[in-house]
């Protein structure tokens, strides 16, 4: 009986992208920033900026018409990590309800 040998099945392997960030990049505060979208309604995001970034009612009211007349606004200042945190459970929150609604960091100057 004759031996057979097949050719090596090609894997491919996803790629990972790692984000490496200095020490002193953690502990400088960071700006969220919430962008407008036309279709999540208002209430939602006023209950996002109300339940994960911890606003008062009126300013949550205020950023998010901010946002939905100048097409962003400012959410809150807050170190790099807790910032990533909260963007990311909120836009979670959002994907879970179906909504695009999504935040974006910026060094504060």
């Amino acid at each position: 009986m004759a031996a057979t040998t097949s050719a090596p099945v090609p894997t491919t392997i996803p790629s990972i992208e790692y984000v490496v960030v200095a020490e002193e990049e953690l502990e400088r505060p960071y700006r969220v920033i919430i962008e407008n979208d036309d279709v999540t309604p208002m209430d939602f995001v006023v209950l996002i900026l109300l339940t994960v970034f911890e606003l008062d009612f009126e300013r949550s009211v205020e950023v998010m018409l901010q946002a939905h007349h100048n097409g962003r606004a400012h959410v809150a200042t807050m170190p790099f990590e807790e910032a990533q945190r909260r963007v990311y459970e909120a836009q979670h929150a959002a994907r879970e309800a179906g909504y695009p609604l999504s935040f974006y960091l910026e060094p504060d100057s």
